[in-house]
């Protein structure tokens, strides 16, 4: 049913009308791009008979959006990259403490929020890409080895205001502490190729070109440019190989996409029904394959693309201590020179 669905997609970006709430609809703010998330809401319509109003936008743009909205968000459920954005909508006061316990149940409790105001609907994983023509796999280990001599010059990376590398850092603080963790980052800024600049597939393509011998990106980039449409990208990508760092260790330090019910939220038992379709299996399937991302609950398999690169072992830090960590995180990262 839901591949026939898919056909479906209809490209249209929905405006929510602001203090109207019906029983059979439920609000969606989502810094997925429509592509990767309404095939889906049209299956959960289909199936459900409750209409879904969906607006995209970028995560900072809708976080801001919902508290300058406040109790008059028309907005039921919130859908965002990154665990530390998350915290930030806790921490703003946007969401409520709504995930029942079932679904609690169907996420590794390090994927969701202690308290209950969140939690995972697909993971990705912050790994190391490397030339396959100038490194060997046997040269990597950690990140903390980022900081050997052996990489001067040999290392891209995006730039400190990222939050994917502000969690990476937070996660370290966390396992090692603060100071460990400056030291780390002081040297592994003396390693850079270039100044930090662009997005994680600028970093894959600057290895590809020569700039550089190893970045540092989320898993769901490279799976983008395997899977696009720019030849560029793809040849790109064809020059690299994954490394799951601190496979010896605590693991490939890993990050989510999310969902939260607002505070505001209207719709509430609609917004759990969604959130509920959203962890079935086929759904799962989908929503990660479709975004080169994990699922998140053991009945649904990854892409054959993410099952090419290998099993891996995670880091099980819950990631509510990223969105904890991040003021410090910002700070050791100013310090220690990473622009």
């Amino acid at each position: 049913m839901l591949k026939n669905a898919l056909l479906f997609c209809i490209s249209i970006s929905f405006v929510i009308p602001v203090n109207i709430a019906q029983a059979d609809e439920v609000n969606i703010y989502s810094a997925r791009k429509e592509q990767l998330i309404k095939p889906l809401l049209d299956t959960f319509t289909k199936t459900t008979g409750i209409e879904t109003n969906l607006v995209t936008g970028k995560a900072d743009a809708l976080l801001k959006r919902l508290e300058i909205e406040g109790v008059n968000s028309p907005a039921d459920v919130l859908i965002t990259t990154d665990a530390g954005r998350l915290y930030r909508a806790k921490a703003a006061g946007v969401i409520q403490p709504a995930i029942n316990q079932g679904l609690q149940d169907q996420v590794s409790k390090n994927l969701q929020d202690p308290e209950h105001y969140w939690l995972a609907l697909t993971t990705r994983a912050r790994v190391m890409v490397y030339a396959k023509e100038r490194v060997s796999p046997n040269e990597l280990s950690s990140y903390e080895a980022l900081t050997d001599s052996k990489w001067n010059n040999r290392i891209c990376v995006r730039s400190s205001n990222n939050i994917y590398n502000q969690s990476l850092v937070a996660s370290m603080i966390v396992h090692k502490g603060e100071k460990a963790t400056e030291e780390w980052a002081t040297a592994f800024v003396k390693n850079f190729a270039r100044r930090p600049k662009g997005g994680d597939r600028d970093q894959v393509m600057a290895v590809a070109a020569g700039q550089c011998d190893i970045a540092i990106v989320n898993t769901y980039y490279l799976g983008q440019m395997v899977n696009s449409k720019d030849e560029k990208q793809k040849q790109a990508a064809s020059q690299v190989a994954v490394f799951w760092p601190n496979q010896q260790g605590r693991g490939t330090h890993v990050n989510i996409s999310g969902i939260a019910i607002t505070k505001a939220a209207k719709n509430k038992e609609n917004a759990l029904k969604l959130i509920e379709f959203l962890l079935s299996p086929e759904a799962q399937e989908w929503y990660a394959k479709t975004n080169n991302e994990y699922p998140v609950i053991a009945d649904a398999k990854p892409s054959e693309l993410l099952q090419s690169w290998g099993s891996f072992k995670s880091d099980a830090l819950n990631l509510n201590e990223l969105g904890i960590h991040n003021t410090q995180a910002v700070r050791i990262m100013d310090r220690a020179g990473w622009r």
